[in-house]
């Protein structure tokens, strides 16, 4: 159904008391010319309710083309869905449980809507997956990595329910790329675990409190951890805070971006505790009364390694139900390392 446009239109003349003012609805008269001793005021009157019921009809017919291309971009991305399904053919075990609708979504916005594309990427990752193990891995096995607290996920979530993760670089106290990739993999995958209902997307809250060069992981471990970042962890990030970075981390933060596609090099914010924007920007997403003081909030971070473990041994158990596993059997295998298993990374994913 159209709707026509209302459209006022006065012939305004300065030297005149005279101030004739039409209105018209698709060109038809709506009022008779006004006498020529209309008073300037109410034809000003006259004129801005005819422009406000112009605005007005303007903005329900943006509204409703902005509502009907939404339906018609839904109906088009269920469609993509459908033919990535199709293309991928028959899944079972492992691999039909995490091929899920959302997740196929995911690997198609990752790769703008490119159903092949897409299909290259989801496959890639089920090789990795079926490699790496990620969902076998448990607290056990990478506790001793997490004893700092260099990685752990908060008790807090940000203004849109989304499940955080707190990195504390300068707490690194390991020296294994392997071990150090297969303790975030952890995390990241108990984070999802832990994700609300219907929300796709984690936030990063990364403090740099003691951050020097001893404590900075190597350069290729970055670009390992980068790559199944982006490759295998899709629209996983919605969006990461680098509170306070030193000096000595722009050096090391350019050789990182290098490896960051476009997308995702967005979503990393430099947050500063004396800068306006930055203090506005923690304070739309977070909870202050949450938010740890060394992000600008009020509360007090703390990490208690016995406490975590405990958390993190439940929800071992929900992990091993949700996909199925013997619990008696947990995963002790070598071979679980990034380093080993992870392809060169290629800057052209987004997660």
């Amino acid at each position: 159904m159209r709707f026509p446009f209302l459209t006022p239109h006065c012939n305004v003349h300065t030297s005149s008391s005279q101030f004739p003012c039409l209105l018209f609805l698709n060109h038809k008269l709506l009022s008779p010319q006004l006498p020529v001793t209309t008073r300037k005021s109410d034809l000003i009157k006259v004129s801005a309710a005819g422009w406000e019921l112009h605005l007005a009809v303007d903005m329900f017919l943006l509204r409703r083309q902005t509502q009907n291309q939404q339906e018609n971009d839904s109906a088009s991305q269920d469609t993509k869905v459908a033919e990535l399904r199709a293309a991928l053919g028959p899944l079972s075990g492992r691999r039909l449980k995490y091929c899920t609708d959302a997740c196929l979504r995911r690997y198609l916005e990752a790769r703008n809507w490119n159903v092949d594309k897409a299909k290259k990427m989801l496959e890639e990752t089920l090789k990795w997956r079926s490699t790496f193990k990620p969902e076998e891995i448990r607290w056990a096995e990478v506790a001793h990595e997490g004893e700092t607290g260099k990685v752990s996920r908060a008790k807090f979530h940000d203004r849109h329910g989304r499940t955080v993760l707190i990195m504390r670089p300068g707490m690194q106290n390991t020296a294994s790329p392997e071990d150090n990739i297969k303790h975030l993999v952890y995390l990241l995958e108990n984070a999802i675990l832990n994700l609300a209902e219907g929300q796709e997307q984690m936030s990063w809250l990364i403090d740099f409190t003691g951050f020097s060069v001893s404590t900075s992981v190597p350069i290729k471990t970055a670009r390992d951890i980068i790559n199944i970042l982006q490759n295998h962890y899709p629209e996983r990030l919605a969006i990461a805070f680098l509170h306070n970075p030193p000096r000595i981390f722009q050096a090391f933060w350019k050789a990182v971006k290098f490896f960051l596609d476009t997308k995702t090099a967005q979503k990393v914010k430099f947050v500063y505790p004396n800068n306006k924007d930055s203090v506005e920007l923690m304070k739309s997403l977070f909870d202050l009364d949450n938010l740890p003081s060394e992000f600008g909030g009020k509360a007090t971070l703390t990490y208690d390694h016995e406490e975590f473990s405990g958390l993190m041994a439940e929800d071992d158990v929900k992990t091993a139900k949700f996909w199925g596993l013997d619990e008696k059997t947990p995963n002790t295998k070598k071979g679980h390392s990034g380093a080993e298993v992870a392809p060169e990374p290629v800057p052209v994913a987004s997660c």
